[in-house]
């Protein structure tokens, strides 16, 4: 918590998202690497509630939420866009026909103002292959929004036995 913050009141989005995997028992972080999300990285390897474990690849990630979940434990996959982009076989093989509900959290990039062309290109496909393979996802575009957003989509997720991606938009995490 900011220590402006009165009474402890989560006040940046990456406090609030810290507090709802509380609320909603994620314990397993497994994440690669990312400038973005690293603010939300750092609060989560400080704070002794969650293990947290940093793959090679967001297909491993992906292999150890799994994982996870078979044996009881609530986790959650944190990445970037490109890294969602090689994620469609490890989702369409196991998460999806497995009903494992495997919740994704990727940090937007290719948009607004990103001039990286691989980036936009892979901006681009993230919602097709998302809708195409019936995987409920959701963009964040405000602090206001990330508490609803985030406990509801954990929720669902975990009462359809169905992956969830939740996508945080520059518009939240970006400085302004």
């Amino acid at each position: 918590m900011s220590p402006d913050s009165p009474n402890n009141i989560p006040s940046t989005w990456d406090e609030i998202v810290v507090k709802m995997l509380k609320t909603n028992q994620i314990k397993l972080i497994a994440y690669v690497p990312d400038k973005v999300l690293a603010p939300l990285i750092k609060r989560l390897h400080d704070d002794d509630y969650f293990t947290v474990i940093c793959p090679a690849r967001e297909e491993e990630a992906v292999g150890i939420v799994a994982g996870a979940y078979m044996a009881g434990l609530r986790g959650i996959v944190l990445m970037q866009t490109s890294g969602f982009a090689t994620l469609p076989n490890a989702l369409a093989s196991l998460a999806v026909p497995y009903q494992i509900p495997l919740l994704m959290m990727i940090s937007e990039r290719g948009t607004l103002g990103d001039f990286q062309l691989g980036q936009a290109i892979v901006c681009r496909t993230m919602r097709p292959v998302l809708e195409a393979l019936g995987i409920e996802h959701f963009a964040i575009t405000q602090i206001s929004d990330v508490e609803f957003i985030i406990d509801r989509m954990i929720k669902q997720a975990y009462a359809t036995q169905a992956p969830a991606a939740m996508i945080l938009s520059p518009l939240l995490t970006s400085k302004r």
